[in-house]
């Protein structure tokens, strides 16, 4: 019979979730890992696998608990304020915990190793899906007259993702939040408005 793990597991995932929040993939240590959960490298090991399968894991929890302002953004009726809800809850995001500013994904994406390849192509794709599902939500406001006829819902979907992935990291460099407050709603201004189509 194995020995029971003496600690809580849904504790230690939220503890391993800052220290890679802060210090992105490769900055985040064994030593990091283990101090800030409470545990021994062995016992992380038993729980979560090795290092890359622990952030796996982090990173779902993230977009869970983090993230969850992005479908609820999806379901609203103008693709503005879609964009709107989207990039005030980014600032707000990325702002809100000054030991470890900016997005997790875009802290660890933004450099690694070779070794840490499998990591970053999670994450690329972990925004890829989010920007498809921000497609979809715009080819229809398109269809729905609420876009102009010519817009492109792939650019628009990339240039929201930009804006925010742009907010990510100049919280990370420091910015405060009425400076990104205000560059989201510069970014906002310039969205397109289409007609409503005839009854």
């Amino acid at each position: 019979m194995g020995r029971r793990r003496e600690f809580d597991v849904e504790q230690a995932l939220d503890a391993a979730l800052c220290v890679f929040w802060r210090k992105g993939y490769e900055g985040a240590s064994y030593a990091d890992l283990t101090e800030a959960a409470g545990i021994e490298r062995p016992a992380l090991y038993s729980a979560f696998g090795n290092k890359e399968e622990l952030f796996r894991k982090v990173l779902v929890r993230y977009y869970e608990q983090y993230l969850d302002y992005v479908p609820l953004a999806l379901k609203l009726p103008t693709s503005r304020e879609v964009v709107a809800h989207l990039f005030t809850n980014a600032v707000n995001h990325n702002t809100r915990y000054s030991d470890h500013p900016g997005c997790l994904g875009i802290n660890a994406v933004l450099a690694g190793s070779d070794d840490a390849e499998p990591v970053r192509q999670a994450l690329i794709e972990a925004r890829a899906g989010v920007e498809e599902q921000l497609r979809q939500r715009l080819e229809r406001a398109r269809d729905e007259g609420d876009l102009p006829k010519t817009a492109r819902p792939d650019v628009l979907a990339a240039y929201v993702l930009a804006v925010i992935h742009g907010i990510a990291v100049q919280a990370k460099a420091g910015f405060c939040r009425e400076k990104l407050q205000a560059v989201a709603e510069q970014a906002l201004a310039a969205w397109p408005v289409g007609e409503p189509a005839s009854p």
